[in-house]
This record gives C-alpha cells, structure tokens and sequence, in this order.
C-alpha cells in the first residue's frame, strides 16, 4: 500500500478547510515553534499563516525539506530565506484570489479622497455643517506601479471610473511602461498606485525623491507591501503638502502599534491589510489549495509557479 503524502500546515485561526483531502493525505499542524522539528517529515507545506516569517528562520537546516510550498497570499517575500530561493522546491502563491477585491478596495479609497468622505465623516462626529467642493473622479490620470494580476485589475477598475490609467511594470511590453518611464508618469499622475512585489527592486521605491516628483494634487495608495514606502518620507511629504493625501492597506510593521505617528499625520487613511479580505475568502483560499494538491497528486504542473529569484509568478 503506498504511504499517503506528508501535508504540513502552518496554522492561523480559522484553520484551512481541507476535508476534501480526507484519505489523500496525512495532514499535521504545526504553529511556529513546531515547524523546524517537522519540516523534514513534510512532503507539502501549507503556509496558512501567510503573517508569519517562521518559514524564513526554520527553513535553513538539516534533513529534507518539502518539494513543494504553497502560501495563502499573493506575496512571497515572508517566505523566501536564500535557501529555499537556491533548492529545488517548487513555491507556489494565491494568485488569482485577491485581484477583483483589491481593486474595489482601491476604487473605493480613490473615491473616498476625491470625495473628501474622511472629513465629511469628521464633521458629522462634530455635527458641523460645512460645505466643500469636491474633485471630479472621470478624466483624472493614475498610475498603477506593479504589473501583475492585481495591478491590471486595479487599472481596469479605475477605468471604468473614466481614470486614464497607466500600469508600470519590471520591463516594458505591450500595454505596460517600463521602470525608466515612472519618474514621467508620476509627475503627471492625480492618482498614485504602489501594487508591486516586495523585491530587492521595490524595496523602498516611493522615497523623499518620488514622492517630491509627484504633483501637489496627487494622491498615494499602498496595497502592495508596507516596504515598498518609506513611511518617513511620505509623513513629510504629507505635512509639508508635497501630497494631497495617501491611503495605506500595508505598512513596514503590522499590526500598527497604538502609539504610532501615523495615526495622526493630516491626510493619510491608515486601514490594517484588508483591501483583499472579503467575506468568504479563507474559504476560497482554501479551495484554490486543494485544486493545486489535486493536481500535485496527479503528477499535472503545477499553476502559480513563483520564480523564486524575481519573487513573483512571472509572464503576467
């Protein structure tokens, strides 16, 4: 009788919803403490806890490691340690789950800017009745910095908005600017999109630098990764009114301790990581992983292939 595959999974609350793997695999939980022990047992590893950088610190050791892991998240860079970049395992991520949230997300803090709804809200708290002119969404120009999935849903969906969107990739193809156009675009931009992949590239990109090209009236969002920004830069650029405002879904260190500056800098929206979290997408996680095992079972390829170097699945 052949021996059922090892699936190892790096737990978070609520569990994954695996049952359809009932008597196709022997599933263990790990938390993070345990993952280093049972790493060499595992011929699949879930990494459920797409929060946790365990995998990183516990990757690095002795005895076999699993030919393949999979993490419920677009991103990859909590993951990725030079060992697991350098070894034969196959990384895999959840592309294709978070595209259309995400650029509802985004349409709805562009809106919520353009409409001036955070003060509104204020002045209602204070029960202040005052009037304001807000700014015409259709026929502004935005550029969406990040070429993937969820950076061509988010230019599509402003689009439909009436927005001029332009979509900045590693390289340039057709319908994608390239890296040497961003310094143009952004000086032109009323709406600024960070939806990249945290790189050694991306690391750190919107800087004093940027933020000082883009004009007075833009706007900033970040859904992509909290370092992409450094956060003292875009404070000053806030309080110094380099910006009209910003929005950030991810920042350097989450959660966002109570005692942060960023709360209170003037014109900034500060959400915690949920642009892509919408009712019933654990569960479509979890679905997604258990179509790829079933494929992985069956000797198929494997969908959603990271190329471990670059740090995101490539060809898109």
């Amino acid at each position: 009788m052949t021996a059922l595959p090892t699936l190892l999974v790096l737990d978070a609350e609520p569990p994954p919803r695996l049952g359809r793997l009932t008597g196709r695999a022997r599933v263990v939980h790990t938390d993070e403490a345990g993952l280093a022990g049972r790493l060499p047992g595992a011929d699949v590893l879930l990494v459920w806890d797409f929060a946790s950088h365990a995998v990183r610190s516990a990757w690095p050791g002795e005895g076999p490691r699993p030919g393949w892991v999979h993490t419920a998240s677009a991103g990859v860079d909590h993951l990725m340690c030079p060992e697991l970049a350098a070894s034969d395992t196959v990384v895999t991520n959840a592309r294709g789950i978070f595209d259309a949230p995400i650029a509802e997300y985004v349409a709805a803090l562009v809106l919520a800017m353009a409409k001036d709804l955070p003060r509104t809200l204020e002045f209602q708290r204070e029960r202040e009745w005052r009037h304001r002119e807000s700014r015409r969404v259709a026929g502004t120009r935005a550029v969406v910095v990040g070429s993937g999935p969820i950076g061509r849903e988010i230019a599509r969906t402003l689009k439909a908005l009436g927005v001029t969107a332009a979509v900045v990739g590693r390289v340039p193809r057709t319908g994608i600017h390239g890296p040497d156009d961003l310094d143009r675009l952004l000086a032109r931009a009323d709406w600024v999109i960070a939806a990249a992949p945290l790189t050694e590239r991306t690391r750190g990109m919107f800087d004093l630098r940027r933020f000082g090209v883009m004009q007075p009236s833009a706007c900033f969002v970040n859904v992509g990764r909290g370092q992409l920004v450094v956060e003292d830069a875009l404070v000053q650029a806030l309080e110094k009114r380099w910006i009209a405002g910003a929005a950030l879904d991810v920042l350097t260190t989450e959660p966002l301790a109570a005692d942060s500056p960023l709360w209170r800098v003037p014109g900034l929206l500060v959400s915690p990581h949920m642009s892509g979290d919408t009712v019933g997408w654990r569960d479509e996680l979890g679905a997604q992983f258990v179509e790829l095992f079933e494929r992985w079972a069956a000797g198929r390829p494997l969908q959603n292939v990271v190329d471990k170097q670059r740090g995101y699945v490539p060809g898109h």
